[in-house]
């Protein structure tokens, strides 16, 4: 059963880069990404007033505007960047590589921002995975280079794993705990708000007419949103946060196997050794993960707390 919930877990997390994709080739991404979020936030708004009205009670205005500014970065500013990239041509499996160093990067700036212990092997590991980013992103690069696809646009999935760091070190401080479905509600809210207003701002905000596009929302929101993020919560019960994290770093190799099969996207040796590096340092990580963190050193009673990514990869919201 474990098993199945871990593969049921990446297929469905690794799916949300596949639906950017599908969604890129009938609409801009403000477009897919409004209509994405828009029916989302109205219907779990309904269910989590029905469901959670206790928690939207209790809740203060301090949690709403913090929810809310996590939102905008962890959901907001994360997907807009993914869906840019791919629609600038990044492939699929590059941008999943990108993102997927969030919780490595997190990790390095753990003991400066929080006070927490980083150990040798998990800078060790760090390295290695931005070394591995490196070698996926220049193969990809140099086979893009004659489809027009311009340098800086792998500069831009950097902006949105880093826009996820920023929401897991803000949600690493609040001291009160909102409940998933209400967070998660919020979150959806503010990105429906804010993709809302950049799409009527530049006269994106009209659906195309093509099926495939409502393909491809139907995918995001079934596959992406409630699959990817409904599993995660219960593998994260089940099994910890750990074993989270390190499934994190399964996405890239399989949007990268997954958009070569279904969009022909470059997959050669280079891309193929840059994952095999970047898997060895979530090995490397994921052993000294138990030696890096120090209880004393946390500010509250549960050491994993601070070790569990707000969004994105090993996070709390989907792709």
């Amino acid at each position: 059963m474990k098993l199945l919930l871990s593969v049921a877990f990446v297929l469905c997390w690794s799916s949300g880069f596949i639906g950017a994709k599908l969604g890129a080739g009938s609409a801009s991404a403000v477009t897919v990404l409004m209509w994405r979020f828009l029916p989302l936030a109205v219907v779990l708004a309904v269910v989590a007033l029905a469901l959670d009205g206790a928690s939207w009670r209790g809740l203060t205005a301090r949690n709403v505007l913090r929810q809310t500014a996590i939102g905008a970065l962890s959901q907001s500013g994360y997907l807009l960047t993914v869906y840019y990239a791919i629609q600038l041509g990044v492939s699929s499996g590059t941008t999943a590589l990108i993102d997927g160093i969030q919780p490595l990067v997190a990790g390095a700036l753990a003991g400066p921002l929080l006070r927490q212990y980083v150990s040798g092997r998990q800078w060790l590991g760090l390295c290695l995975g931005v070394a591995g980013v490196a070698l996926v992103t220049t193969a990809d690069a140099t086979a893009a280079a004659g489809g027009g696809v311009p340098r800086w646009a792998y500069l831009v999935p950097f902006l949105g794993m880093l826009s996820l760091v920023a929401a897991t070190f803000l949600e690493s401080r609040s001291r009160t705990q909102v409940s998933p479905l209400v967070s998660m509600t919020i979150h959806c809210a503010t990105s429906a708000v804010i993709f809302t207003g950049l799409a009527v701002a530049t006269g994106a905000a009209a659906p195309p007419a093509e099926l495939s596009f409502w393909g491809a929302i139907v995918w995001l929101v079934a596959l992406s949103t409630f699959g990817g993020y409904g599993l995660y919560w219960l593998v994260l019960r089940r099994s910890g946060v750990t074993e989270v994290n390190t499934l994190m770093f399964l996405m890239a190799p399989v949007t990268a196997v997954w958009g070569a099969l279904m969009f022909g996207e470059p997959f050669g040796l280079q891309t193929a050794a840059g994952l095999a590096v970047g898997l060895a340092a979530v090995v490397i990580v994921h052993r000294a993960a138990t030696s890096a963190v120090r209880p004393r050193d946390l500010p509250t009673e549960n050491p994993e707390e601070h070790l569990a990514p707000t969004s994105g990869p090993g996070a709390r919201t989907s792709t």
